[in-house]
Order: structure tokens, then sequence, then C-alpha cells
């Protein structure tokens, strides 16, 4: 039996002007616009259905910063469905803390790409199932990849970035998804860079390739501008899951519908 598929509301959580933590929404990553609260955001998620909460901390990587642990412990007390947090984590210790603040997984991008050994370090330390490995991806156009994918006519191949994507790495995503999966990671998390905040679908080439790539459950990220473009890139990307932000943020679409349009397509969605 297939598994059922997952539907996963994100905050990009930074510290405004006044050093309060708040939700912003934005497009490839920039132009960052005040959303909300992260903690009233949180408790609205949890009571709207939504299957797990991913909280990042979009600037602790490339600030060189902790994670604003207080801000995690006051979304957790909020949210009684699977909580990862990201951002700034690069040591065992890093994740330790945060599964204590009330995260039940975290996500690592820079930390892992830096120390790979990171990731099984933390899978034995806490399990597999505690270390979602997030990929910021961009697409390239050059000789620089391994793994090349056709999109429109053009061949093109998906670079790993770092530091909340100010930052490339001339890793390729798919090398590195397969190598993540064979050091512990328990879920991978695909993000793209070209598609964040655009409502045009997810990168339904990136996230294919990663899922042909490795056993590990993939969260498809960015890019969804409603429920069909979860459906699919359920059915023609092979997600395990589906993230989305602005449409949830803005009220555009509920959990509720979201859902129940999912299930008339034919998509097994937990209830």
């Amino acid at each position: 039996m297939a598994l059922t598929k997952r539907i996963i509301p994100c905050i990009d959580v930074d510290l405004d002007d006044d050093g309060d933590a708040a939700v912003y929404t934005g497009v490839n990553f920039e132009n960052l616009e005040y959303t909300g609260d992260p903690v009233e955001m949180a408790r609205a998620y949890n009571d709207a259905g939504a299957d797990e909460f991913v909280f990042l901390d979009i600037t602790a990587s490339a600030e060189g910063r902790e994670t604003m642990l207080d801000v995690v412990e006051a979304v957790a007390d909020e949210v009684f469905i699977p909580l990862t947090v990201g951002g700034g984590i690069r040591t065992v210790e890093d994740i330790a803390e945060t599964l204590r603040a009330g995260a039940d997984k975290v996500s690592i991008t820079t930390g892992a790409l830096e120390r790979p050994e990171l990731i099984t370090e933390g899978a034995e330390a806490f399990g597999s199932q505690c270390i979602v490995i997030s990929v910021d991806a961009r697409r390239r156009y050059d000789d620089g990849g391994e793994h090349y994918v056709d999109v429109d006519g053009e061949s093109c191949w998906f670079e790993c970035t770092k530091r909340g994507g100010r930052e490339g790495t001339g890793i390729d995503v798919v090398e590195w998804a397969a190598d993540a999966d064979r050091r512990g990671a328990g879920e991978l998390f695909v993000n793209s860079i070209d598609r964040d905040g655009t409502k045009d679908g997810y990168d339904l080439a990136l996230t294919r390739a990663v899922c042909e790539a490795v056993e590990t459950p993939v969260i498809a990220s960015s890019g969804c501008g409603g429920p069909e473009d979860m459906y699919d890139v359920f059915t023609e990307a092979g997600a395990d899951a589906a993230l989305a932000a602005s449409i949830f943020h803005y009220g555009e679409y509920s959990i509720e519908e979201t859902k129940a349009h999912l299930r008339d397509r034919g998509i097994e969605i937990r209830t």
C-alpha cells in the first residue's frame, strides 16, 4: 500500500528591526515582506489540520548565529503535529538543543554541505527520522554538473547553494541527495530557488531527479500555486510530501480545501 501524502505549511522566520521574530514571504529568496507572527501562525496551522509544520530561521546560517530557540519553544507549545526546525544547525549539540526546544526533526543545509559527517553523526545520535537534509537548488545551464535533465528543450543541472541561497557550491544536487541518503538522512527537503514564491508550480524536473536517485522520502518545496500543483508533484515527480507557504499564508487556499481537492483527484491524503 502506498504511503499517504503529507501537506506541510512552512514559515520563514527572521528578526525584525526591533529584534523580534517575524514571518516573512518573498520571491526567489529575495524581496521579503512581513507576513505575521510565528507563534500565532503555528497555532493556526495546527488547528487547520496540517500534517506537519516547518519552521525555518532563514538568516541564521548567513549571519553565523544560532537558531532562535526561544521562539522555537513558543511555537512547539502550540503545535501537536511533527515540527521540523531549520537554520544555523552546524553541530550535534545544535541538533540536541533544537530537539530539546521542542522540535521533532531538524532541517540542515549549510552545516551538512560544509561537513557531511554531521548527517551520520546526527542519525546515529538521534535516529535518522530526526535528520532532514534541506537542499536549496538552482538551475545551471553550463557544463559544471554531473546529472543533467532536459527542461523545455534545454539541458540543465541543479546546483546546491548554502547560506540561505547566497552562495553557490558547485555541488550537483542529485549527487548530494544520493550521498545524504547513504549517510543516513531520514528525509530530503528540496527547495527550488528558481520557483520560490512564484506560484508557477513546483520544479518537477528537480523533484523527479532527486526522487529517482534516493530511497529517502522527499518533501517538495517552492512554487506551489494551488492544490493542482501538489497533485502534479505527487503524480509526475513522485514526492512524498508537498510544502507550501504563500497560498496558505494569504488565505488563497485552506488546508481543508487542499486536502479535499487532492482526495477528489485520487490522492491518498492524511485525514
